[in-house]
């Protein structure tokens, strides 16, 4: 199985972090609750939402930059599902650095042969011009992403889809936790 997979919110539990960053710089009594809910559609609808400023979007993108790589935790299981793939694959937005940083602090860089991250040029998701040319690199099976934003793009091309930790209509396959992932997804 060939896994094209999200970064932020899929491989790593990011997103407590980001709410606390973004809490910080909110000048107003909003509860983290709201912010996470807000951050896991999109940065820029939580930007928007919460009305950011450009400076205020740039403190948190810096902010955020400045996070050690130990703070972003794995979620429990990934490592099985990255390590019974044949080939694993990234796509995010995040900068390939953090990204590697993340990757290598845990252990988890050797499993995943390419990413493409924001300095490839690519359009965001869910543009399909980033899974399209990821999918023609190595023929990808599969998907996995917490978003729908993430899938979108995969669907768009005929890829097989897994929304991890997220119940929303539109994947093949949901998945809460990975040690369930091989009774929830099934490939032909």
């Amino acid at each position: 199985m060939n896994i094209l997979w999200d970064f932020d919110g899929t491989i790593f539990d990011t997103y407590p972090v980001y709410t606390k960053i973004m809490k910080q710089i909110i000048e107003r009594d909003i509860p983290e609750e709201v912010i996470y809910d807000r951050l896991k559609i999109s940065f820029g609808e939580a930007f928007q939402s919460f009305a950011f400023t450009e400076a205020q979007e740039k403190l948190f993108i810096a902010k955020a930059g400045q996070v050690s790589a130990g703070d972003f935790k794995p979620y429990e299981g990934v490592e099985g599902v990255l390590a019974a793939a044949n080939l694993n694959v990234i796509m995010t937005h995040n900068h390939r650095e953090f990204v590697l940083n993340a990757l290598r602090h845990h252990g988890l860089e050797n499993y995943f042969i390419d990413m493409v991250t924001s300095e490839d040029g690519f359009p965001r998701k869910p543009d399909p011009a980033s899974y399209e040319y990821l999918n023609r690199r190595y023929s990808i099976n599969l998907a996995i992403g917490d978003r729908l934003i993430d899938i979108i793009p995969a669907e768009k091309i005929g890829i097989k889809t897994c929304l991890f930790q997220n119940r929303e209509r539109g994947a093949d396959f949901y998945l809460n936790h990975y040690r369930d992932f091989f009774d929830a997804v099934h490939l032909e």
